[in-house]
């Protein structure tokens, strides 16, 4: 995990390896539109801070820079007013905030497949009794039946488990 930090502010390398020691990464200081640019062309970056002042001067510049930044999370903070330690604050909350957001999406996607699934199972177990008590089906179909509704049924109980320890963990 790596910061970008662009900016021309004197002292930004200091402030730099401040930040990289407390946050335990590596920080690369840009100073201007290019060079940010060029860096985020070479890595990936967990956040990209832009000096207040570089995106105010050169609007284009900061649009770019953000395009190019990818996943990165994005920061934009008056270096001339903010210590070392509210950068830190900031690039901190904002990484939390990221991983807080990346854990509640995989909550969602799993109980989306999980919901697709069951229906999916539940259809699969509903389609093979009923082909099963038509009659109409022969000897060796229905003993597959049989053996596709034991799993699915089984397979069924394996998807509930997880919905009541969750439902239990809540009450």
């Amino acid at each position: 995990m790596s910061i970008l930090m662009v900016t021309g502010v004197e002292g930004a390398r200091n402030c730099a390896a401040v930040v990289g020691t407390q946050l335990g990464m590596d920080v690369e200081v840009a100073e201007g539109r290019k060079a940010a640019l060029a860096a985020l062309r070479r890595r990936e970056f967990s956040a990209v801070v832009v000096d207040e002042t570089v995106a105010e001067c050169d609007p284009a510049a900061a649009e770019k820079i953000w395009e190019q930044a990818g996943l990165a999370i994005p920061l934009q903070i008056n270096f001339a007013l903010s210590g070392a330690a509210r950068l830190i604050r900031e690039i901190r909350a904002a990484l939390h905030r990221r991983e807080r957001e990346q854990a509640l999406a995989r909550r969602a996607a799993a109980a989306a497949i999980e919901t697709e699934l069951k229906g999916t199972v539940a259809g699969l177990l509903l389609n093979s009794q009923l082909a099963l008590n038509s009659g109409e089906v022969s000897a060796p179909l229905a003993e597959k039946l049989r053996v596709v509704a034991d799993l699915a049924g089984s397979l069924r109980q394996q998807l509930s488990a997880p919905l009541k320890a969750r439902g239990n963990a809540a009450a």
